[in-house]
């Protein structure tokens, strides 16, 4: 690999080369589909019975088809121009082109007039490749802009606890992650800097703010969205993938029903590799 290495950890480029692996992801493992199948139960609990929906950061559309097969109105939007086009090929699949609409855009400055979404959604980390704390301000605020009031407000970002133990659980395979902990505890942020001061010209991810529970509570609470719910989506079974993907069907239910019960815990929300916050305009 050669180039750049700020650049080739930019969120859009970064998503740009995983491609098709973005789209695969929640349903690659065990583990994955439980952030899928507990932010749909979140989904289901809070949305309005029908509207319009914006999927802030929606990538490869897995939301957005969701929604749109449940009647929703969806807008998805995303910076990368690869998931734009996947997205737009998995809707035209399934035949949901006059549900959804798909375009390319940035969480930083939404497109849309105020006021305009029923619910609006921001799903699996865009907030989190937000590095720069007064940006995330600026995504938060146009999130609340864009919803109208009283709308519901679903957000997830990556769990900063959680990172801090997969670097020290991979660290015979990746010594590098382990050298990195001092500086990545003060900041929980995987800059660009970072990356290149212990990785050089081979970054092992995307630049990435790794969020607890309380600062995401927060976040959306100091731009006027009431926090009503916070969940860990794969609780306990964060960084045990390995583990259980072999065992049978019933023992693996065992577990999804040990996340379910467990997940909004404000200890096991703070553990988990991705961490939900439901709320609603005020």
């Amino acid at each position: 690999m050669t180039g750049d290495p700020e650049e080739r950890i930019d969120p859009s480029n970064y998503y740009d080369r995983l491609g098709e692996g973005e789209w695969e992801r929640l349903d690659e493992s065990f583990k994955n589909g439980l952030e899928f199948e507990n932010t749909t139960e979140y989904l289901d609990r809070y949305l309005p019975e029908s509207g319009h929906v914006l999927d802030a950061g929606g990538a490869a559309g897995r939301y957005s088809i969701w929604l749109a097969e449940r009647g929703y109105d969806v807008t998805l939007l995303d910076l990368s121009a690869k998931q734009v086009a996947i997205a737009k090929r998995q809707v035209a699949k399934r035949d949901l082109g006059e549900r959804v609409t798909v375009q390319q855009g940035d969480i930083r400055g939404l497109p849309f007039p105020a006021d305009e979404f029923d619910a609006t959604l921001c799903l699996g980390g865009p907030l989190s490749h937000v590095i720069d704390a007064d940006e995330r301000d600026a995504a938060v605020r146009e999130l609340y802009r864009v919803s109208r009031p009283d709308a519901p407000v679903f957000a997830s970002v990556m769990g900063f606890v959680a990172v801090v133990q997969n670097l020290i659980k991979c660290a015979p395979q990746f010594e590098a992650g382990v050298r990195q902990l001092p500086e990545l505890i003060e900041t929980a942020t995987y800059s660009p800097e970072l990356a290149e001061k212990y990785e050089g010209e081979n970054p092992s991810f995307v630049e990435c703010h790794f969020f607890r529970a309380d600062e995401l509570r927060r976040l959306l609470e100091r731009h006027e969205i009431a926090v009503e719910t916070m969940a860990g989506l794969e609780g306990p079974a964060s960084n045990f993938g390995a583990n259980i993907e072999d065992i049978d069907a019933d023992a693996q239910e065992k577990v999804a029903q040990a996340v379910r019960t467990l997940r909004e815990d404000p200890t096991i929300a703070d553990l988990s590799n991705h961490i939900l916050a439901v709320g609603r305009v005020e």
